[in-house]
């Protein structure tokens, strides 16, 4: 059997859950090609060639781009069997299933992957996700199936060196990616994983991991992600690897993804990671308002991320924290306060310009429909854009995040000090609320503060 894996979008990186189901494919028997798409055409030969075509989608960006390939490939071959896998497939699965996909597999694909390509029905294989229509309809909680980790399969794929790299200064690095363990066992409110996962991980054996970053160095990397959804999930396994990739890889660095809540109740790790070659720690603040963060179910308060900022600043490790600046509770104060606790807390070098205009999406499948002000201001679900539209109950919230998100979106990679300032006055200007003055602080070239030059994060 011949199969074709498909990648449409993955931040940038190389997309690991190619690789990931490649080595499984390639380990029971089938010929494996890989396609990025966000960096290589739609190659008809490769297309009618495949019995089967896998299409890979772990983020809602992914999928939007992936189901008008979905199209072109039933018109380029139409006895290729289709298959959709990683997190936001089951989310999707009827959408998906219309455009003719006749396989989805959930979170912990690689097994059920191999099950569904070499199979010939049409069915969900056994052990795959659960849809999120079952979910919501109250059943019992979705399997999560435990996979056969093997090592990655990265040969198929464009060189590390294609991809976004690590600016450190004024060095260039290329940068890896991947997993330590997957799923997460919190249940915020609007994370995706929850749906899929449901308040589970899994750990991927600390060997696979080292033999995988291993051979990503021998390929260039001097840098490594570690995609996992929180890295101290497992707070021994997370020790256990950095410890043996502080040994194994001096020299080259790496970031992770931690909740504020865990760096706090980890607060003695910060050294070793910082001292094993962490560049920076990028953490899931979304917001400043303690109503906002009970209703995301985020188990951390405004206090408990103040005092995460002063613990890594004291640790010298980079806090790199991510928002969810736009959501139904948003008020045009609070919005000007969120941009002056980013700067108060002289993070304004440390955030990406595209969080000061993210919006709430509100997937199939999402929690945040368990909120009774939420289903007040949503429309029907939207194929188009695979959420549930909604709109602010104050009309003039809506539009400045439309005007923000016009002045952001094509000065992603600008000076942040200058963007942030110009984001700032147009806030404070649709609120009607004075400028506070920003503290004085000594001029900083922005090349101090590491960074991955990808700027999204959907």
């Amino acid at each position: 059997m011949r199969a074709l894996l498909i990648s449409t979008y993955d931040l940038g990186r190389q997309p690991f859950g190619l690789a990931s189901a490649a080595a499984a494919l390639a380990a029971n028997g089938v010929e494996v090609r890989c396609l990025d798409l966000a960096k290589q055409r739609l190659d008809p030969d490769l297309v009618t060639a495949s019995d089967a075509v896998a299409f890979f989608l772990p983020m809602h960006t992914a999928t939007r781009l992936a189901i008008p390939v979905v199209d072109r490939i039933r018109t380029l071959n139409p006895r290729a069997r289709l298959c959709a896998y990683g997190l936001y497939a089951p989310l999707n699965e009827a959408l998906l299933r219309s455009h003719g996909v006749e396989h989805i597999v959930g979170g912990e694909f690689e097994d059920d992957l191999v099950r569904a390509l070499q199979a010939g029905s049409g069915t969900l294989p056994a052990g795959a996700a659960g849809t999120a229509a079952t979910i919501n309809n109250g059943a019992p909680r979705p399997a999560v199936a435990r996979v056969t980790f093997r090592v990655p399969t990265r040969d198929g794929l464009p060189p590390l060196s294609k991809y976004a790299s690590l600016q450190l200064g004024s060095e260039r690095r290329v940068a890896g990616y991947t997993e330590a363990s997957r799923g997460c066992k919190h249940r915020c409110r609007h994370c995706p994983i929850v749906p899929i996962y449901d308040g589970r991980f899994r750990i991927v054996p600390i060997d696979i991991v080292l033999e995988d970053i291993r051979r990503q160095v021998a390929a260039g990397a001097r840098h490594i992600t570690f995609g996992d959804p929180d890295f101290l999930n497992g707070p021994r396994h997370a020790r256990d690897l950095v410890r043996a990739f502080g040994r194994e890889f001096p020299g080259i660095t790496y970031d992770v993804t931690i909740k504020v809540e865990h760096l706090l109740a980890q607060a003695a790790m910060l050294p070793l990671l910082r001292d094993t070659g962490c560049l920076f720690v990028t953490s899931a603040v979304e917001s400043i308002d303690d109503r906002v963060l009970r209703l995301l179910e985020k188990g951390h308060t405004r206090a408990d991320f103040e005092q995460v900022a002063s613990l890594c600043r004291a640790t010298g490790l980079t806090l790199v924290p991510t928002f969810v600046a736009f959501t139904p509770w948003t008020t045009l104060e609070g919005y000007c306060e969120l941009l002056h606790a980013i700067d108060a807390l002289d993070l304004v070098d440390h955030v990406s310009p595209v969080q000061f205009v993210i919006r709430l999406l509100i997937p199939r499948g999402s929690r945040l429909l368990e909120l009774d002000d939420v289903r007040a201001i949503v429309g029907p679900y939207s194929a188009a854009t695979l959420t549930y539209p909604w709109r602010h109950p104050n009309p003039e919230v809506d539009a400045l995040q439309r005007r923000l998100e016009s002045m952001v979106g094509t000065r992603l990679m600008s000076e942040r000090q200058a963007l942030f300032a110009r984001v700032r006055d147009e806030a404070h200007a649709t609120a009607g609320e004075p400028l506070v003055p920003r503290l004085d602080r000594p001029l900083r070239a922005r090349a101090a503060i590491p960074y991955l030059n990808e700027p999204w994060y959907c």
